[in-house]
């Protein structure tokens, strides 16, 4: 069943400006007489609810509000269900909106499945290329483009840490298999793991009801775990949070709100920028001043190690001292 919401951003462009009931405002031009200005229509497409994505669609709305535009959202959860990810899209073209903001991978697929017309800006996409949705990252598609939630040295990063720090040791992942960008990133860590001391230990779940249930066939096999920016699996973070801190396994994960939650550590950023960054992208589509083609997928900035204390406790980890020179420590 979809979930729908929608919301209504409008801030003073010129003057004052008003909304009235046919869906488009007035403001005064330079020589005092008044002229219509357009609500735009964006339809935001999110593959489930957890904090990443919505941070990333907070950022997106600040921007088009910053950027001055009168915006009218629709924003349709899809609860994880591709055939409610498609079904969104398709309603979105019939609706004709002048704008599909696509929040996540699966999102940004159908998405593109639905319009090869109407501009489509995407965010927390780990892989474009290779998900198809790009040629590559400076020739984005005629009417695609956006934000990665990749980072180059995200992954190798972590893996680096965990061998200099737990060396010897099985790292227990959990991802759905389904999702192109889950793939990509495990493909990513096997990568890294290379040359190092880790093994890897691997579960894969389909729904967020299964995430627990994996967490749990992991343990006497890993001896922690490494939860990459799968949606299906951190829209269920708890339930792997509740098996770290029982078993004592550090809980090393893909992005800094997985930290905020509960999780050990996490190379990563602030997924409200990456949003943001998307936002200031689709701002220049809907004025006219850049096409879609015209605008190079960008990758997240400042990159940074987290480590949440409060979890490292209840994980039964000792902070280091070296690690206070490393890391941003939080609780």
């Amino acid at each position: 069943m979809l979930r729908k919401m929608k919301s209504l951003a409008a801030i003073s462009v010129a003057g004052a400006l008003f909304l009235s009931g046919c869906g488009s405002s007035e403001t005064d031009n330079a020589n005092g007489d008044s002229e219509e200005v357009k609500t735009l229509k964006v339809g935001v497409t999110q593959i489930v609810e957890h904090p990443s994505l919505d941070a990333a669609l907070e950022g997106f709305q600040k921007a088009l509000e910053e950027q001055g535009l009168d915006v009218e959202y629709d924003v349709q959860i899809a609860q994880g269900d591709q055939n409610n990810n498609q079904s969104i899209a398709n309603n979105f073209v019939g609706d004709k909106v002048d704008l599909i903001f696509a929040n996540s991978t699966p999102s940004a697929l159908s998405a593109l499945n639905a319009t090869k017309e109407i501009p489509i800006v995407f965010t927390s996409v780990t892989d474009p290329v290779g998900a198809g949705l790009v040629t590559a990252m400076d020739q984005p598609g005629d009417n695609i483009t956006g934000t990665t939630d990749t980072h180059p040295d995200a992954i190798p990063n972590m893996v680096n840490f965990m061998n200099e720090n737990f060396s010897g040791s099985t790292v227990g992942v959990i991802y759905n298999s389904g999702e192109q960008n889950s793939v990509a990133q495990i493909d990513l860590v096997k990568e890294a793991l290379k040359g190092t001391d880790l093994k890897l230990a691997e579960a894969t779940v389909s729904t967020s009801s299964e995430v627990k249930q994996a967490a749990e066939s992991l343990i006497g096999k890993a001896d922690m775990f490494y939860i990459i920016t799968d949606n299906t699996v951190v829209s269920a973070l708890e339930s792997v949070i509740q098996v770290a801190n029982d078993e004592d396994l550090p809980l090393f994960v893909g992005e800094l709100d997985s930290v905020k939650r509960g999780g050990f550590a996490a190379f990563g950023f602030d997924y409200g920028d990456i949003g943001y960054e998307a936002g200031v992208m689709a701002a220049q589509i809907l004025k006219g001043e850049k096409k879609a083609s015209e605008l190079p997928v960008q990758y997240p900035q400042n990159l940074k190690l987290v480590i949440n204390q409060t979890a490292a406790k209840e994980m039964g980890i000792e902070i280091k001292d070296e690690w206070k020179e490393l890391a941003e420590l939080v609780d």
